[in-house]
Order: C-alpha cells, then structure tokens, then sequence
C-alpha cells in the first residue's frame, strides 16, 4: 500500500478498510469500476452513499495543497456506475488561478476515462462557487446529485439557483457529450500523435481553441490534459492542469516530467501557450512543445 494512503485507511470502518486495502497498489489513482464498487458495499455493510462518504479521506490523500495545507478529496460517480476520485492541487509559488480544484479533478479523471455522464458528485467540503460553475457545464449539470458528509443530498441547482451555464450562450452539447475534431498533421512520434488526438476531444465551444497537453516521463508513460472552457469563462479548466493532476494522481512526482507537448488548433481566438509554459515552468525545468494545427 503506497504510503499516501496509510492515515486515510486508519480513519475508515474496519470491514471496510479490509476491503479497500487490496486495491490500493502502487498503480492506483482514483478509479473504482461499479463491480468493485458493489463488492466493497457488500464486504463493508454500507450503503453505496455511506460508503462513498467514508472513502472521501482516501480520495483527499491523492492532493497536492502545496499552498494552502487543505485537503479536499471529491469523487465523480459516472452513469456507468464507476468512481473516480480526484483532489485538489496547487502548484507552489504561482498564481492561484492555476490552482485545481478537487471537483475538477474527479471530473476530468472521469472524461479522460471516456465517461459520458456524471450523476453524483461526493465532496469533503462544500463546493465553492467556481466548483459550481464548473459542474453546471456538464450534461444535465443542475441535476447532479452533490453528496456532502452531514448535510441531505441535494440536485446541484439547489446550490447554485438562477445558474448561468451552456444553454444561455446557444450550446447545445454541454461538457462530456461525446464530440470530435479532427486535425490535419502529419507524425510518427506517439505523444504527438496522442496530443493530437486528446485535442480533438478536448471541449472548447466557446473560443474554439481545441487543445491538449501530454506530458512524458523518463521511463515513457504519458499523462493527457484537455482543455475544458466553462461558460462564465474563469472556471474554464487548462489542458496542462489537467494533466499534472492527472500524473499526481498517479503517484508521479514532477521531476520525473522528460517532455511535454501542447497541440492547439489554428481556428482559437485565443492561445494557451503562455498559461502552459507558466505551469510547466514552476515544477519542471522542460520547454514545452507548442504545435498549431488546422482542423478538417
């Protein structure tokens, strides 16, 4: 059991920490399928919600709060019937707007895994309204169902009433709806080619500026960011974010970052050039690789 996880296991139900433990290998980073799911229901004698709630500390153990020390663990449950955790992080010394969110970070674990639908969010804290915002953009946003330890469970609408979201700037295919883009670029290097592809999937109906960030490690394991744009803008979600929390969640520490490559469309009315090279440079001493490509 990874050492990030040894505290989290010592505040959880005996029964259920005897059936948690044996998934928690070094290769673990967040994601539970529903049959898992069902099996720790089972062995534990939780409801599913119960549950969900006891495991928050496990998922707050996947933070990074370099700045502030506040730990918060959110979990993404998709239509399918998976979970997937994510946390907050922080990247020490820079801007706070680089900052990700623990919701964000379930959320995206959650698109990156091919998810379509997210019905409950489960939160350590109450989401703050960036968080809110955030949520409001995904498919039937102001129906997710926003799980927080002592409180009732309420529709995402009950915390965040008279929402402003994607139906108010005329888009119709809201934040996970499957949707792709195509790009014209021609290359034999695997993370190009991943980059490329995770941009035509990355979320961007308000600029256009379809994007994707993959970061490569010494040993050749990469770790993927998409864009995801918000329709209060602020709250939009950048590809190279996505992609250290994904390579935190993960375990992976910054030094072992050997390349990182940031593909964006020709047609954005904006570039996400710098915001990347600011993050990359606070924790890695790589440049970044910046492609333009034009869309089909």
């Amino acid at each position: 059991m990874q050492n990030r996880f040894i505290d989290s296991v010592s505040e959880l139900p005996k029964p259920l920490a005897c059936a948690l433990v044996p998934l928690l290998g070094d290769d673990f980073c967040g994601y539970i399928d529903a049959n898992q799911l069902a099996n720790l229901v089972e062995q534990s004698q939780l409801s599913e919600q119960e549950l969900l709630l006891k495991i928050l500390p496990i998922a707050a153990a996947l933070a990074s709060p370099t700045l502030s020390q506040f730990f918060v663990g959110a979990i993404a449950k998709g239509a399918s019937g998976d979970i997937y955790m994510g946390a907050n992080l922080e990247l020490p010394g820079e801007a706070l707007f680089h900052t990700v969110h623990a919701e964000q970070s379930a959320i995206s674990h959650a698109w990156l895994s091919g998810e379509t639908q997210i019905v409950d969010i489960i939160v350590n804290f109450s989401p703050c309204g960036h968080c809110r915002q955030f949520i409001n953009e995904l498919v039937d946003g102001s129906t997710i169902n926003i799980h927080l330890p002592g409180q009732q469970t309420q529709p995402l609408s009950h915390y965040l009433p008279y929402a402003f979201g994607p139906k108010d700037l005329n888009v119709t295919r809201p934040l996970l709806t499957k949707n792709e883009v195509e790009f014209v670029l021609e290359s034999n290097d695997p993370t190009i080619i991943e980059a490329l592809d995770q941009a035509g999937l990355s979320y961007a109906p308000y600029t256009q500026c379809h994007a994707a960030v993959v970061l490569e490690t010494h040993d050749g394991a990469t770790f993927c960011g998409r864009y995801a744009e918000n329709a209060a803008f602020n709250p939009s979600m950048q590809p190279m974010q996505m992609a250290l929390s994904n390579l935190v969640r993960h375990n992976r520490e910054y030094s072992e970052i050997k390349r990182a490559v940031l593909v964006e469309s020709s047609k954005g009315q904006i570039s996400l050039v710098g915001a990347a090279m600011d993050a990359l440079h606070t924790i890695a001493a790589v440049e970044l690789e910046h492609i333009v490509v034009e869309p089909i």
